[in-house]
């Protein structure tokens, strides 16, 4: 077969078309929106009803493109949906500000921290993937991972007041349960203990209770590994089974210090 059939056979069989780019715009732009990002403001109630329509009706068209249904009722649930992620959203940005030294106030968190932006649209793709919409949660949580260095798939269970910082090189698997109060630093890996298509629909990622921190480039897997709440995971620290409530888990390495110049290194007589 020669490669332009091939790609034409591509075309002709694909399931979806789809526009990817207008998808990753759509909650990029709605984003800046419903947190006061853009630059002009918006402040008349009637303009701002009318933007959230014309936001319903894009959001409409895109979800028939992989749905294939011309009634709303996906996008009214959505909408409906959003109070709520929206109120849990402001609280997330708040345990930022309250627990980061660096945060001087949620505008700076909105505007600026990618833990943040991560979070929010790993809240929204939530939604979509519990109404078993399919791409557009991935699409939107890969968007994210490309702009952030934060790979958090849309099936995770995340609880409130969830603080990412820094973020870069963080990964959390699909049925990961992460509690309330919960707080993970760059590098962390909530992962599976091993990978094979047959585990496609059982729980491989790990559970974090409430108000436990990870710290940087700790790795958790394993399905069956609850790490307990109020425990604090120390850097570098792998782990396969659970941790009891109220645990310390730290990495002990073993580091060496010497004087960079031999001639002061200190004389050791041997007789």
């Amino acid at each position: 077969m020669r490669f332009a059939e091939r790609l034409h056979e591509g075309y002709t069989t694909r399931k979806y078309d789809i526009d990817k780019k207008k998808i990753e715009d759509f909650i990029d732009r709605f984003f800046r929106f419903i947190f006061f990002l853009e630059y002009q403001r918006c402040s008349k109630p009637g303009d701002i009803q009318l933007r959230l329509n014309a936001f319903k009706d894009e959001f409409n068209e895109i979800l028939y493109s992989v749905t294939d249904e011309r009634d709303s009722l996906h996008t009214e649930k959505f909408f409906e949906s959003f109070p709520n992620v929206y109120e849990t959203l402001e609280n997330d940005a708040q345990t930022i500000v309250d627990n980061d030294p660096a945060a001087r106030s949620k505008e700076e968190v909105m505007f600026s921290y990618p833990g943040f932006f991560a979070i929010a649209v790993y809240r929204f793709a939530h939604e979509l993937y519990k109404s078993k919409i399919p791409l557009i949660p991935r699409i939107w949580t890969e968007f994210a991972h490309s702009k952030t260095g934060i790979d958090i798939n849309p099936g995770a269970q995340i609880g409130e007041n969830f603080f990412i910082d820094h973020g870069t090189g963080i990964v959390i698997g699909e049925t990961a349960i992460i509690g309330n109060e919960v707080k993970i630093y760059q590098g962390v890996t909530l992962g599976a203990l091993y990978v094979t298509k047959n585990l496609q629909n059982i729980k491989r990622h790990p559970t974090i209770e409430d108000n436990v921190v990870i710290y940087a480039n700790a790795t958790i897997l394993g399905g069956d590994t609850v790490i307990g709440e109020n425990s604090i995971i120390g850097g570098n620290v792998w782990i396969t089974e659970s941790v009891a409530r109220d645990s310390i888990v730290f990495h002990k390495g073993q580091v060496t210090v010497k004087n960079k110049n031999p001639g002061n290194e200190p004389i050791v007589f041997s007789i």
